[in-house]
């Protein structure tokens, strides 16, 4: 299996977890949602609702492969989706924090691009 689809079906497999703990086995017209764009190599979990008559929405987790690279642009878990991907194999220099200005990411362990 080439990286890109190795790095793909973990995200993949870790955002579908993260929806599941969420949900709780339940799916109402307030909840998480995925979104997996394969052909863009885009991947999203994100909250839609309704709460006290308004609109909500957000993105939890917004990820990306670009260079065979795993670019995280927004994530919103407290022990970080970057963690979880180390825990199953994924090399530090595989894993950009985008969500970090270009010059601060020098000073992670992580890529810089």
């Amino acid at each position: 299996m080439d990286k890109v689809t190795h790095y793909r079906t973990l995200v993949k497999q870790i955002l579908t977890e993260y929806d599941n703990w969420a949900a709780g086995g339940q799916k109402d017209e307030n909840g998480s949602y995925l979104v997996f764009d394969d052909e863009h190599l885009q991947y999203l979990w994100l909250f839609m609702g309704w709460q006290r008559g308004k609109r909500v929405k957000g993105i939890t987790i917004h990820t990306r492969i670009k260079n065979d690279k795993i670019w995280i642009e927004e994530d919103w878990m407290e022990e970080g989706i970057a963690n979880e991907l180390l825990k199953v194999g994924v090399p530090h220099e595989d894993i950009v924090l985008a969500f970090h200005p270009p010059e601060d990411r020098k000073l992670t362990d992580f890529a810089i691009a």
